[in-house]
């Protein structure tokens, strides 16, 4: 296998991704730790019940230390910044699924607490709701990390799958601008 270098660029456009009326510390730190991998703009929480800052013990890689914490006492409380859309991650009716979902340019994902669900003030300000398509919910990090992973792989520019099983055999070629190009106002 020859030794091949990878020319993935990173997407373009934000995304953030926060809970609201989380209760375990160890939860938390995977979600921050993946959001933090993962390329996050920032971290937000909606009412909270645990102390969000400890959560040392399951976040190794210090995501505090790299991504913005945004804390909201409620949801009525509750902003993003302007051509934001907000996702919200929840297994009902009439979600839409993962696979067949379009992520937003601007998005920021919300996940809800352990053992229950987004609140219905909350579910009413999402643009979308969408849900992982599995027999039954898994964990909030766990859920977080495949719908970062979702977003990293359909917006990204990776090389093409290959018809057969294995990596690819050639990467994308480096973007090469063009020369500038001005727009003048009709």
């Amino acid at each position: 296998m020859s030794a091949l270098k990878s020319h993935r660029q990173k997407p373009r456009g934000f995304y953030a991704v926060g809970v609201e009326g989380i209760t375990k510390p160890g939860n938390v730190g995977n979600l921050v730790r993946s959001a933090h991998s993962f390329g996050a703009s920032y971290f937000f929480t909606i009412d909270p019940v645990v102390d969000v800052k400890k959560v040392a013990a399951t976040d190794t890689s210090a995501a505090f230390d790299h991504l913005p914490l945004f804390r909201y006492d409620s949801v009525a409380d509750f902003s993003m910044p302007d051509g934001c859309q907000l996702v919200g991650i929840e297994f009902m009716e009439g979600s839409v699924e993962l696979p067949s979902f379009k992520h937003p340019l601007r998005a920021a994902y919300v996940l809800g607490q352990e053992r229950g669900s987004l609140s219905p003030e909350l579910v009413e300000k999402c643009d979308h709701i969408i849900k992982i398509p599995m027999q039954f919910c898994v964990n909030v990090g766990v859920a977080g990390a495949i719908v970062m992973y979702d977003r990293l792989i359909s917006m990204g520019k990776f090389a093409p799958r290959p018809v057969k099983a294995g990596g690819p055999t050639e990467f994308l070629p480096d973007h090469i601008h063009g020369e500038q190009v001005i727009r003048g106002h009709k």
